[in-house]
């Protein structure tokens, strides 16, 4: 059941696997790499990798494809397994793709994108929902060479545009339409917006997930026409280790977003052995991980972990309350799933429908019941065989992986029972190496708060029992339903002089937005009005999420002698830890936090949640 089974390490129990996998780091990944992937030339150094200078580098040397490693090699053992059940909108109409066929759909993909001028090298967005096609598009990408950029179907046309830009491609990938809890989504639309703005977008290639024409400009390609003029065999191209696999755009606390780059043979390798090793995979299971491919887990856990690990994985498309709060547990019945993933904000949301709908369908196929939102460092499994899991904990640090708290000045705290900043003591293959046009903010995030660590950006508990629970973020990113919006994103409005955004706790979305806002004194508005502008432009430039829940009007906001919004003071407010403000001597006039709290009282006396 371990890794390194075959790899004559002679370690027997998970315990001093953990600790090998830690110390004797290099023999460990080098095990692994060679057991569990296909390698086109065998890499020659297992890492160079310096956490303060922001180098991380694996198995330089190693040239290797991820599509033979996620397809051609399954084809040859058996190529008639099921690669891909994809979970259409409409219940009940699953339809089940072959490694066989998902390995020619991405062939003849591969050659249309190549014959259209795609070269190694170029990045292409895809804004698709979950679908084979979606899949195809990014295998078909890492075929030959060229970066993918899964931007979320949920975005908006200024927020695609932005990522498009940044990733200056030439070439997006889309549908005509989405479906999602019955209602058709308007993405060809939506992506003729966003080129408005892109001069560098050459093509876009559109599918068909429903029967209903658009408008074709000259720059369409109707996609499943030209593929099927295409071969069925396409060259995979050798890609060194470090190659660029994909950017993946993720809200920053300054408002621009991050493309995160992630590349070959580290990447594939963690993805297969988290899949493997935390969700207890087996071959002949079904897997199904219920997020959107527009996001690391999607990309991690729908696609490359288990089609690299040649298993079935199963695309999810609706919503968890179409046509009813079943719909999950009529899914697990009907496909007979074995580990079932899903985000933190989706089973919150169904604890609100109660359990009924969770006993009306058999879910004994289930051994893993799952839920996180992000990459996989610390979780309950794998451990030994009867180890106890603490429900909402993430407990243990995955094979490879040494967590740390620190404290305010930087020092690492030993003791357990206690809290700090999560940091990772040592580099993983599977991290991302930089931000794309931008490697200097990617060291100053997450390389430079804590020299030698890498920075994760949470806090973390860590209890008497060494367990750990990570317990939000320490800056000012809000995490709603899943998706990050940096408060930047949202505080920026004509009439608003100034404003403050803060994540509080939400029932169902995890977190929920409360703005703070500080009309100009010029300008004669009505509250009403700015309310509305300040909703319609957060749908605008990043997605309907994006509004806020509550908006405060207030004549000042909290700030320290040297004009800092305190948003510390701000945050216990809203959370009506009146007693916990702390310390306030620092404030350039504490009566404005008596106006604040009062505001806040009078807000909540009259306004249920938007």
């Amino acid at each position: 059941m371990l890794p390194l089974g075959s790899c004559g390490v002679g370690v027997s129990d998970r315990s001093d696997l953990q600790d090998f996998s830690v110390c004797s780091s290099d023999s460990f990944w080098a095990a692994v790499a060679r057991q569990r992937l296909s390698w086109i030339r065998p890499f020659h150094t297992v890492q160079d990798c310096d956490l303060s200078q922001g180098r991380i580098r694996w198995f330089e040397g190693g040239k290797l494809n991820v599509s033979v490693n996620c397809l051609d090699r399954h084809v040859h053992t058996c190529p008639e397994r099921v690669a891909v059940i994809w979970e259409r909108d409409e219940p009940k109409s699953e339809v089940k793709l072959s490694y066989r066929q998902l390995l020619e759909m991405t062939c003849r993909l591969g050659n249309l994108l190549r014959r259209r001028g795609v070269k190694k090298g170029d990045c292409v967005t895809i804004y698709m929902p979950p679908c084979p096609l979606a899949v195809a598009s990014m295998l078909a990408c890492a075929r030959i060479g060229a970066a993918h950029n899964v931007v979320f179907a949920g975005f908006s046309a200024d927020a695609l545009a932005e990522r498009i830009r940044d990733a200056q491609s030439s070439t997006v990938i889309t549908v005509n339409q989405g479906v999602r809890g019955g209602k058709v989504i308007e993405l060809k639309k939506t992506v003729d917006a966003a080129i408005q703005s892109c001069p560098t977008v050459q093509q876009v290639f559109v599918a068909m997930r429903t029967e209903n024409p658009v408008v074709m400009t000259a720059k369409d390609v109707a996609m499943e026409e030209e593929m099927a003029k295409e071969d069925t065999v396409c060259e995979p191209a050798g890609m060194d280790s470090e190659d660029t696999l994909f950017l993946l755009y993720t809200s920053g606390s300054t408002g621009k977003p991050k493309g995160l780059v992630h590349t070959q043979a580290g990447y594939l390798l963690y993805a297969a052995l988290t899949h493997r090793y935390v969700f207890s995979y087996h071959d002949g299971d079904v897997f199904s991980c219920v997020a959107d491919i527009g996001w690391i887990t999607g990309h991690s856990y729908s696609v490359y972990g288990p089609l690299a690990n040649g298993g079935t994985t199963v695309l999810f498309e609706s919503t968890p309350i179409y046509p009813d709060p079943g719909r999950y547990w009529e899914m697990v019945q009907r496909l007979k799933i074995n580990q079932f993933y899903g985000a933190p904000t989706a089973i919150r949301l169904l604890l609100k429908y109660g359990d009924k709908w969770v006993h009306k369908y058999d879910r004994s196929t289930l051994k893993t019941l799952g839920s996180e939102t992000g990459g996989i460092c610390i979780a309950p499994r794998p451990a030994d065989p009867d180890a106890e899991i603490v429900p909402g904990m993430a407990m243990r640090p995955f094979f490879g992986i040494k967590p740390v708290l620190m404290d305010t000045e930087g020092k690492v705290v030993t003791s357990n029972d206690t809290s700090g900043a999560l940091c990772i003591a040592q580099p993983w293959p599977g991290m991302a190496r930089t931000i794309h046009n931008d490697p200097q903010r990617f060291t100053e995030t997450y390389c430079q708060p804590y020299p030698g660590y890498f920075f994760t950006g949470d806090g973390a508990y860590r209890s008497k029992e060494g367990y750990y629970q990570i317990t939000g973020r320490l800056d000012d990113v809000i995490n709603v339903s899943g998706h990050r919006i940096g408060t930047a994103e949202i505080e920026d409005c004509s009439a608003v002089a100034e404003s403050a955004v803060i994540g509080f706790s939400h029932s169902i979305k995890g977190q929920g937005i409360y703005a703070f806002v500080v009309l100009k004194k010029s300008i004669d508005v009505q509250e009403a009005d700015v309310t509305r502008q300040i909703n319609d432009m957060a749908s605008k430039k990043i997605a309907k999420y994006a509004c806020p829940d509550y908006i405060q009007f207030a004549q000042r906001l909290p700030k320290t002698r040297s004009g800092k919004i305190m948003r510390r003071v701000l945050r216990k407010v809203v959370d009506s830890e009146l007693e916990g403000l702390g310390d306030l001597s620092t404030l350039d006039d504490p009566e404005v936090v008596q106006e604040i709290i009062q505001g806040h009282h009078d807000l909540l006396s009259k306004q249920q949640p938007q």
